[in-house]
């Protein structure tokens, strides 16, 4: 079964990189280094613009924890609102209650601003406090994708942890491997984890998502 690739980008030229590298869809961010904030609207514009490939927003209005306000939360419904009249493919996001646990009062607003767009939950997944008991959470709530390392700094020494994520979600949802994912790692994430989808930081590197592309091509 092929492996589909997901690639974080912040510009334009990101974008064209990715998809040359072999990304089979783009999550669009500002601040990657701070683990990605929401795009600017013209951003998403000339992104949509310039790719033939599903483009996913991330909705994230700070950097930080995943703990938001009402305020924030507004923010949010709002640009997830903006994502889908641009005309993107999905949406990006993630909130937590100071127990760590899934925000289910604000997942349900965030996604009902998505109208009917698949929802990804990003890896603030990864700092709630039981990670299979979020799971079933965000399987409750109709969340599409999770993306995460397993709670590990890099997702394939979270493998483990991943490979059981799969399993609870039981073909509900889609779990996506992300961080640190690498050309020579990236078979070896899959083998273990049992993920379909992965997760990579494009850089404006073509090479980078390249390298993935063919690793999974000849494993």
């Amino acid at each position: 079964m092929k492996i589909l690739i997901e690639a974080a980008v912040e510009s334009v030229d990101d974008a064209r990189a990715a998809v040359a590298g072999g990304a089979n869809r783009l999550e669009l961010c500002a601040d990657l280094d701070a683990g990605g904030t929401t795009p600017e609207r013209s951003l998403i514009v000339d992104v949509l613009a310039s790719v033939d490939v599903p483009v996913v927003v991330m909705i994230r209005p700070r950097a930080g924890d995943f703990v938001y306000s009402r305020d924030e939360v507004d923010r949010m419904r709002r640009e997830v609102a903006l994502a889908v009249v641009l005309g993107a493919a999905g949406v990006v996001l993630g909130a937590l209650t100071p127990d760590r646990e899934i925000d289910a009062t604000a997942m349900r607003e965030l996604i009902r601003a998505a109208h009917g767009l698949p929802v990804t939950f990003h890896r603030a997944i990864d700092e709630s406090a039981d990670i299979l008991a979020s799971i079933d959470a965000l399987r409750s709530l109709g969340v599409s994708r999770v993306l995460s390392s397993g709670g590990a700094a890099a997702a394939v020494d979270g493998a483990d942890t991943i490979a059981a994520m799969v399993g609870r979600a039981a073909g509900s949802m889609s779990v996506v491997a992300g961080g640190g994912v690498r050309w020579y790692n990236v078979v070896e994430l899959v083998r273990r984890s049992g993920v379909r989808e992965v997760h990579a930081r494009c850089g404006g590197e073509s090479a980078r998502i390249r390298g993935i592309a063919d690793a999974l091509a000849g494993a």
